[in-house]
């Protein structure tokens, strides 16, 4: 990536995390030695914020999430709920009689990745979400993360459970939605002609990189592999077929040896 910088490219990253702010995001590409800028980085709860802002919102959200979200509501002035546990307490007769309390004047209901989800969150979120005119946003809806031993619950199966008990489908503000890019390719900062979408998630990176008409390269360190697209070639289901990308490399490191300097006008 530092090398695609070198020679003049321009790089942005695209993160469904919406645990950090783009300042923690920010810290942490430079400790992992990427040369990038916080302006170079497009992230969930961000845009979430930035979504809530560009709409005038003047009412409270209540969370669902971390404090990578109630940090960005916090730049931009916007009024929310704590986060963290929320536990059950008794039986559900009791949680609902001496437990339950709805806050006043919730405008909006965040749906981030939350590691402590849990019962009386649905319920709460449900319940304001019974109101037509309070918005239920999400930041992504990323299934899961698998792991060698085990499988972790991504936000979007907390997404779904509250949309199952809610009854409303929520407005995704991630990838793949393109909205998340449209600030991008509006003012003209990017040609979409002349981008290429990178990433290891077929439904999230790939199809953005479909949706906002970018040029798309899977890379195989992560969740979809080359088993997958050829599953995808195969499948006669058109939504199949979006996930197919242009390109396909095991690691993005190979292309190092096809990176041109044009200073040298030798190869790295």
């Amino acid at each position: 990536m530092n090398n695609l910088k070198t020679i003049g490219k321009s790089i942005y990253f695209c993160t469904n995390n919406s645990t950090k702010t783009r300042a923690e995001l920010l810290k942490k590409g430079v400790d992992m030695g990427y040369h990038i800028t916080e302006n170079g980085i497009i992230s969930t709860a961000h845009a979430t914020a930035a979504y809530l802002k560009a709409h005038n919102f003047s009412k409270k959200v209540y969370v669902i999430g971390s404090e990578g979200i109630t940090k960005e509501l916090d730049a931009v002035g916007i009024a929310h709920t704590t986060v963290g546990p929320d536990q059950m307490h008794g039986s559900l007769g009791e949680f609902m009689s001496k437990h339950l309390v709805l806050e006043k004047d919730i405008g909006a209901v965040v749906v981030g990745f939350d590691e402590h989800f849990s019962f009386p969150k649905m319920t709460k979120a449900a319940s304001y979400l019974s109101d037509p005119n309070c918005l239920f946003i999400a930041t992504n809806t990323d299934e899961r993360f698998p792991m060698p031993t085990l499988v972790v619950p991504g936000s979007g199966s907390f997404v779904r459970a509250i949309q199952t008990c809610a009854e409303r489908e929520p407005i995704v503000i991630g990838k793949p939605n393109p909205a998340i890019c449209a600030p991008l390719i509006n003012q003209k900062i990017i040609d979409p002609s002349r981008t290429l979408m990178v990433g290891d998630r077929a439904n999230t990176d790939v199809l953005l990189g479909y949706n906002c008409g970018f040029q798309t390269l899977l890379v195989g360190t992560g969740i979809h592999q080359l088993s997958d697209v050829a599953e995808w070639k195969q499948s006669k289901n058109p939504e199949d077929k979006k996930l197919i990308p242009d390109v396909y490399l095991p690691r993005l490191g190979d292309l190092l040896p096809f990176i041109v300097d044009k200073a040298t006008g030798g190869s790295y």
